[in-house]
């Protein structure tokens, strides 16, 4: 055997190995130890329409985060109005526009205008009728800002909720922006639908504020809320009897720390009631924040809000130091697991309201799978028996680069951690035809020479290269179809794309080399006389 033939023969049977040690883990359950630890141990995954799951659309209220962005910016109007001392009467928000202030003193013009403008460059300042004599000023929030704040909340969206769920240990998610502020989230093999949509669309802002302990809450209850207060509840359900009990507190509106200084968030176990809580950890400028705050109120209760709802107001008893916290109420695992991921991802940054809601079940899947597979067999089936009856041995021949082709597309998902989906069944039935197709026309080529009376071993040469231009010019026109296909394309179509991109090289390589192979070993090799063709 000439050494050509022998690399040949070695290269197709190391790919064909190659390709059954990846299929190996989705045909095979229970793999010994030293499998994984040694060879690929990823599974083909199955697509939403395949193994079920649930199909969400959610819209970004990025107008919340223009609201969230203005009122962060009082606050600091506020903090620089003081610092320069510039006193004023009114400050709010007006609407998504801007920023109305009521200045106290007309002299005090001068700095307030100097000072936005050097502080505050998305803004523009308008001048409105006086006030009593006081003057008033509107900041207007600049379009391009705002559409750049608007840009941000959706893309923040998409980025907490992608690290939710990858957390949340679901494979092979898709999750993708459209049009209107929306985002398509599709999570295929899902078993806790409820769960899930609980942990994607939790705002999770958590917030440090200090209970007001000053004024009543009785009074503040009955409509006498002091300035610069807020009344929130901490919600509690008794275990026994399910009764749902609200406890009111009335807190600074000031929020002293946010959730934004979290660097991790882990769910422990109480030694003492044997119960979850969730222990946080603040990255240098958070852990010094807190240390200031608990050493400046001590004996006093600080509470611990997560999206407007106290969770708990423990009294300082000392200042803490080394950037330490604790979450503690009445959780299940799964809630403090579900709370801890959720503060490790970050908050939203404006809130999420559900579109569509859609849950496919694993029924469905189940006979999408075996109607796909059934079609695949049928065709696949015809395409064998018409090759055997039409070219005879040859026939034979491209019915195992056939075969091989199949095994090397199924190879091709696991290797590339790709996702099967129905249409992506529909790619590789597409693939069986082309590369048939391919097979086909290195066949006629080869009968072409033979009819010019040439010898088996020149018509195999000449059939091959000249079906070579074609067969390339055809598959690679249709692989630059796929990419854009693949790349441009939504779900369903990408899912199309990856199987006829993988089939389409897989083809090549069967159709070209390894028919070629064959072919030289029996015609050339073994030097057998007459082509079955």
């Amino acid at each position: 055997m000439s050494k050509s033939l022998t690399w040949r023969g070695i290269i197709a049977l190391f790919a064909i190995l190659a390709a059954v040690v990846y299929l190996v883990p989705s045909l095979i359950g229970g793999l010994p130890g030293w499998w994984s630890s040694l060879l690929p141990k990823d599974k083909i995954r199955l697509g939403l329409d395949l193994q079920g799951g649930m199909h969400l659309v959610l819209e970004v209220q990025a107008s919340k985060a223009v609201e969230n962005h203005l009122e962060r910016v009082v606050e600091e109007l506020k903090r620089d109005l003081r610092k320069d001392r510039v006193r004023y009467l009114q400050m709010k928000r007006d609407g998504l526009d801007g920023i109305e202030i009521t200045l106290m003193r007309p002299e005090d013009k001068e700095v307030f205008l100097e000072m936005v403008a050097e502080g505050y460059p998305d803004f523009s300042v308008e001048s409105m009728p006086d006030k009593e004599g006081n003057p008033v000023f509107q900041l207007v929030l600049d379009p391009k800002a705002r559409i750049r704040i608007l840009k941000m909340a959706v893309d923040q969206a998409l980025e907490t909720i992608r690290n939710r769920i990858d957390q949340f240990g679901v494979s092979e998610p898709e999750i993708r922006p459209q049009e209107d502020n929306r985002l398509l989230i599709q999570l295929p093999g899902i078993k806790d639908p409820k769960r899930a949509i609980a942990l994607i669309g939790k705002t999770a802002l958590l917030e440090f504020k200090l209970v007001d302990e000053e004024h009543s809450v009785e009074e503040a209850l009955k409509g006498k809320i002091p300035p610069g207060t807020e009344i929130l509840y901490q919600v509690s359900i008794d275990p026994k009897s399910g009764r749902q009990k609200k406890i009111p507190y009335l807190l600074k509106k000031r929020t002293a720390l946010t959730g934004e200084y979290i660097t991790d968030a882990r769910v422990q176990i109480d030694s003492r009631y044997n119960e979850p809580y969730v222990s946080l950890s603040f990255d240098a400028r958070g852990a010094r924040l807190f240390e200031q705050i608990t050493g400046q109120n001590i004996k006093k209760r600080l509470a611990i809000v997560l999206d407007n709802r106290v969770n708990s107001a423990p009294v300082i008893q000392d200042k803490i130091s080394g950037g330490k916290a604790q979450i503690t109420g009445r959780y299940a695992m799964d809630e403090a697991r579900d709370l801890a991921i959720v503060l490790r991802a970050g908050a939203l940054p404006a809130p999420v309201k559900i579109i569509e809601e859609r849950t496919v079940g694993p029924s469905l899947g189940k006979d999408s799978i075996e109607k796909g597979f059934k079609s695949m067999l049928i065709g696949g089936a015809i395409v064998i028996l018409f090759m055997i009856i039409y070219y005879g041995l040859s026939g034979v021949i491209a019915d195992f680069a056939l075969i091989l082709n199949i095994l090397f597309i199924m190879a091709g998902l696991a290797f590339f951690s790709a996702t099967l989906t129905l249409p992506g069944i529909a790619g590789i039935i597409l693939t069986i035809g082309m590369s048939v197709d391919a097979n086909v026309l290195i066949f006629e080529r080869i009968r072409e020479e033979l009819r010019l009376g040439k010898t088996p071993r020149a018509s195999i040469d000449g059939g091959y290269s000249k079906a070579l231009v074609t067969i390339l010019d055809a598959q690679v026109t249709t692989l630059i179809a796929a990419l854009v296909l693949f790349q441009f394309g939504t779900g369903p179509v990408r899912g199309f794309a990856v199987t006829l991109s993988i089939g389409i090289l897989a083809s090549l390589f069967t159709a070209i080399f390894v028919t070629r192979i064959i072919f030289d070993y029996m015609y050339v090799q073994r030097n057998m006389k007459r082509i079955s063709i």
